[in-house]
Protein backbone atom coordinates (compact mmCIF):
# COMPACT_ATOMS: atom_id res chain seq x y z
CA UNK A 1 0.00 0.00 0.00
CA UNK A 2 2.35 2.66 -1.22
CA UNK A 3 -0.29 5.41 -1.19
CA UNK A 4 -1.10 4.92 2.49
CA UNK A 5 -0.60 8.05 4.59
CA UNK A 6 0.31 6.79 8.05
CA UNK A 7 -0.33 8.68 11.28
CA UNK A 8 0.28 7.72 14.88
CA UNK A 9 -2.86 6.91 16.79
CA UNK A 10 -3.92 9.47 19.38
CA UNK A 11 -4.29 6.56 21.82
CA UNK A 12 -0.63 5.59 21.52
CA UNK A 13 1.75 6.29 24.36
CA UNK A 14 4.11 9.26 24.26
CA UNK A 15 7.18 7.30 25.40
CA UNK A 16 7.94 5.90 21.94
CA UNK A 17 7.00 2.39 22.99
CA UNK A 18 3.67 0.88 22.08
CA UNK A 19 2.55 2.91 19.08
CA UNK A 20 -0.09 2.05 16.56
CA UNK A 21 -0.16 3.73 13.18
CA UNK A 22 -3.31 4.14 11.12
CA UNK A 23 -3.81 4.90 7.44
CA UNK A 24 -7.39 5.86 6.67
CA UNK A 25 -6.88 7.76 3.43
CA UNK A 26 -7.47 4.84 1.05
CA UNK A 27 -10.93 4.11 -0.34
CA UNK A 28 -12.67 1.15 1.24
CA UNK A 29 -9.97 0.17 3.76
CA UNK A 30 -8.37 1.30 7.01
CA UNK A 31 -4.87 -0.05 7.64
CA UNK A 32 -3.28 -0.50 11.07
CA UNK A 33 0.33 -1.43 11.84
CA UNK A 34 2.85 -1.55 14.66
CA UNK A 35 5.20 1.42 14.41
CA UNK A 36 8.07 -0.66 15.81
CA UNK A 37 7.71 -3.23 13.01
CA UNK A 38 6.50 -1.34 9.96
CA UNK A 39 7.45 -4.15 7.59
CA UNK A 40 5.79 -6.80 9.76
CA UNK A 41 2.42 -6.51 8.08
CA UNK A 42 -0.83 -4.65 8.53
CA UNK A 43 -4.32 -5.29 9.74
CA UNK A 44 -7.03 -4.35 7.25
CA UNK A 45 -10.46 -3.14 8.33
CA UNK A 46 -13.52 -2.03 6.44
CA UNK A 47 -14.20 1.63 7.31
CA UNK A 48 -17.50 0.79 9.03
CA UNK A 49 -15.85 -1.87 11.21
CA UNK A 50 -13.08 0.59 12.13
CA UNK A 51 -15.65 3.23 13.17
CA UNK A 52 -17.47 0.66 15.33
CA UNK A 53 -14.17 -0.36 16.93
CA UNK A 54 -13.21 3.25 17.67
CA UNK A 55 -16.63 3.98 19.18
CA UNK A 56 -16.27 0.96 21.48
CA UNK A 57 -12.77 1.99 22.56
CA UNK A 58 -13.90 5.53 23.33
CA UNK A 59 -16.94 4.28 25.22
CA UNK A 60 -15.01 1.91 27.49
Amino acid sequence: MTRALWRTSTRSGTNGGSCVEVADNLPGVVLVRDSKDRDGGTLNFEPYAWRVFLAAVKRD
